[in-house]
């Protein structure tokens, strides 16, 4: 339990952060795991094989909850990338599988609020051949670790409530529910309640175990199924760790 400080009125107050800096804004280096890496998206070298990719997926329910797209064709998908998704925040990845060295999907970080030590990742957009996949629990895991190796003190996921896969995503990746803003937004035309989860660094350390865990070539058998569940990985390293006492 983290111990209350009180002030000389006797109101209670959040703990110290004495030695706190602003972390920095993450890079656009790749990032290089055993399934997939993360390269700064580059319309000219992912636009075309990203389209191709979401082409796969017919009904289109990859867009439903994003507040862009669907795109009616490949010259419209790749302005809208050149216009909206290349700066520094929302800052965008491609998705690269590594067993095809093909982009598969994408990624961002965003709300990047450095003097806080807060970030967000969303703009999740993963085609059916990246979906479900060990590459993508990777890719998250890879953002969530560079997040928190630059000091990032809070990691968020933000979703519409309506949407449960994203929603079961968050919660097996490690994120903890943390309530739901009403009326928060308007997306399409429609209300959109906003879920809310995050983990912070103090949840982290048990947390990369358990990735690592799951990651580990023997958690897998000859046709790359998982022999034991991230969630139940997660549940295996569930003893509290406070880094602040």
């Amino acid at each position: 339990m983290i111990p209350l400080n009180l002030t000389g009125a006797g109101q209670s107050v959040g703990f110290s952060v004495p030695h706190w800096r602003p972390a920095p804004h993450p890079p656009r280096e790749s990032i290089a795991g055993r399934f997939c890496k993360l390269e700064a998206l580059d319309p000219d070298r992912h636009a075309r094989p990203l389209w191709e990719a979401n082409c796969l997926e017919t009904e289109r329910r990859m867009w439903t909850y994003l507040p862009y797209g669907p795109f009616d064709s490949f010259e419209s998908y790749r302005a809208f990338m050149q216009e909206r998704w290349m700066g520094d925040d929302p800052l965008f990845y491609a998705i690269i599988d590594l067993k095809s060295d093909r982009p598969v999907g994408l990624a961002a970080y965003l709300r990047i609020d450095r003097p806080n030590g807060v970030i967000e990742v969303g703009h999740l957009a993963f085609s059916p051949l990246l979906q479900r996949t060990p590459a993508a629990t990777e890719a998250m895991y890879l953002m969530m670790a560079r997040a928190f190796a630059l000091g990032y003190r809070r990691y968020e996921w933000k979703c519409d409530s309506l949407n449960a896969p994203s929603r079961a995503a968050a919660e097996r990746l490690g994120f903890k529910f943390e309530g739901v803003f009403r009326q928060h937004v308007v997306v399409k035309g429609r209300n959109r309640d906003t879920s809310w989860y995050a983990i912070i660094d103090s949840d982290w350390p048990n947390l990369k175990i358990s990735f690592e865990r799951w990651l580990d070539p023997e958690n897998f058998n000859s046709a790359g199924q998982q022999r034991r569940r991230l969630a139940e990985l997660r549940l295996a390293e569930a003893l509290p760790v406070d880094f602040r006492a």
